[in-house]
C-alpha cells in the first residue's frame, strides 16, 4: 500500500467491483482505453478478484486501486505493465473514475508511483505514454513530474483505429 495527503493505493478488492464498472463503462474511459465494450459486471469482478492480483503475482506489473483515504471510495487505478526487472525499467498507466477527475488525483496517484519504484525498488526508468489527442493524460505526466521524449508513431490502438502515442519518462536523477 502506498498512501499520499489525499489518497491510498492498495490492491483491489471485491468491494471495488461496482465502481470499477461503472468508471470502465464511462465514455471517456473507453474512447481512449481499450477495454472490453461494454464493460460488463463480469468484467469488473475478472479483473478486480483475478487479473489484477494474478498480473502482481507474476512479476509483469502491479495495480493499484485508487482511493479516497478518508471515504475509502475507488478513485480511479494507477498501474506498472511490461516490469523488466533485470532492466530495472516498467511503463505505467491509469484511469480515474468520472467522480474523481479534474482533482489532480491521477497525478497525485502517479507521482507517487514513480518515486517508490524509482527510490525504494530502484528503478532506473519508467515510462508513460499517452495518446497525441489525450491532453489531459499528457498534463497528468507532465504534473507527476515526466519528461516528454517525443511521439511514438502509430503505437497505440484504442476502439477506433491506431494512434500517436506521445512517450514520457521519469529517471532517478530527474527533480522531484
Amino acid at each position: 500500500m502506498l498512501r499520499t495527503e489525499r489518497l491510498l493505493l492498495r490492491p483491489f478488492d471485491g468491494s471495488d467491483i461496482p465502481d470499477t464498472q461503472a468508471s470502465c463503462s464511462d465514455s471517456l474511459t473507453q474512447r481512449w482505453l481499450p477495454l472490453p465494450r461494454p464493460y460488463t459486471l463480469e468484467d469488473a469482478t475478472s479483473w478486480c478478484t483475478e487479473v489484477a492480483p494474478a498480473l502482481r503475482e507474476s512479476g509483469d506489473g502491479i495495480h493499484f486501486a485508487v482511493t479516497d483515504s478518508l471515504t475509502g471510495r475507488l478513485m480511479g487505478t494507477v498501474g506498472l505493465k511490461k516490469t523488466a526487472w533485470q532492466a530495472r525499467t516498467s511503463e505505467v498507466g491509469y484511469w480515474i473514475s468520472p467522480w474523481g477527475r479534474g482533482k489532480g488525483i491521477a497525478a497525485e496517484a502517479t507521482r507517487a508511483v514513480a518515486q517508490w519504484l524509482l527510490t525504494e525498488h530502484q528503478f532506473q526508468r519508467l515510462e508513460l505514454r499517452a495518446a497525441t489527442g489525450n491532453t489531459a493524460s499528457q498534463k497528468v505526466a507532465i504534473g507527476a513530474g515526466f519528461q516528454r521524449e517525443g511521439v511514438l508513431r502509430n503505437a497505440g490502438f484504442i476502439h477506433t483505429g491506431r494512434v500517436d502515442l506521445v512517450l514520457f519518462s521519469r529517471v532517478p536523477d530527474d527533480p522531484e
